[in-house]
């Protein structure tokens, strides 16, 4: 099988449960070979698929964790980098903000992408594609949002982590950078009132991203591919 035929590689963080668990399988299901990033790669079970599943250690919030994966996969090109793991942290309003919670979530939800791709970038100008894909949320947004929950340190991350991509894209023109909007996804963070499915959203955002163009760098999209608001 020559280079240009081969499945192609895609990298997933926070890939053992919810939403990122879905989007391993909806890959691997579409034929790709994926790199199922997480911190307990031990407890990631995957159901059979086209593609092969490879669990790898990832604490996304930890740096010295992000300079071991990439370590460890000197010389192995990465087509895809979906930057997915993230945490809620604590949900009250002002009153009750921690500056211990608030960090952490920072370092998961935005500093972590940003030196993961940074750590990557080599692996990412090895593969054909060149796309990097974080998961955002419409809470990130200047226009869409606001709602009567807390979640001061989610909203930062999120905001923090659409400006960080824009201007990734804006450096490093080789790279194809997309924000997407999964919707409110029932899992284990979304809760059981969510709207949309892990499944549906993850087949969503796996036909966007294998989809996506140079031209498309830049873009804040839904998991249906409607466009998002900044």
């Amino acid at each position: 099988m020559s280079r240009s035929t081969e499945p192609p590689v895609v990298l997933i963080t926070g890939a053992n449960r919810g939403l990122g668990r879905a989007l391993a399988q909806s890959f691997a299901t579409a034929g790709a070979t994926v790199l199922a990033a997480c911190r307990d790669p031990a407890s990631a079970t995957f159901a059979p698929s086209h593609g092969a599943i490879r669990p790898l250690p990832l604490d996304a919030g930890n740096p010295d964790s992000i300079a071991a994966l990439a370590l460890a996969l000197t010389g192995q090109p990465v087509d895809i980098l979906v930057n997915n793991a993230g945490i809620r942290g604590a949900m009250g309003g002002i009153d009750t903000l921690e500056p211990g919670d608030f960090g952490a979530v920072m370092a998961v939800n935005a500093l972590g992408p940003l030196l993961l791709t940074r750590a990557l970038r080599p692996n990412l100008l090895a593969g054909r594609r060149r796309v990097v894909a974080m998961i955002s949320s419409s809470s990130g947004s200047m226009t869409e949002g606001l709602d009567p929950d807390g979640d001061y340190a989610y909203r930062a991350s999120k905001a923090a982590l659409n400006v960080m991509t824009l201007k990734l894209g804006y450096d490093f023109p080789d790279l194809t950078c997309l924000l997407f909007h999964p919707g409110w996804v029932r899992t284990e963070m979304g809760g059981p009132e969510a709207t949309v499915d892990a499944d549906t959203a993850a087949n969503g955002l796996t036909r966007l991203i294998l989809a996506a163009r140079p031209q498309d760098s830049g873009t804040f999209r839904r998991w249906n591919g409607d466009p998002m608001g900044w």
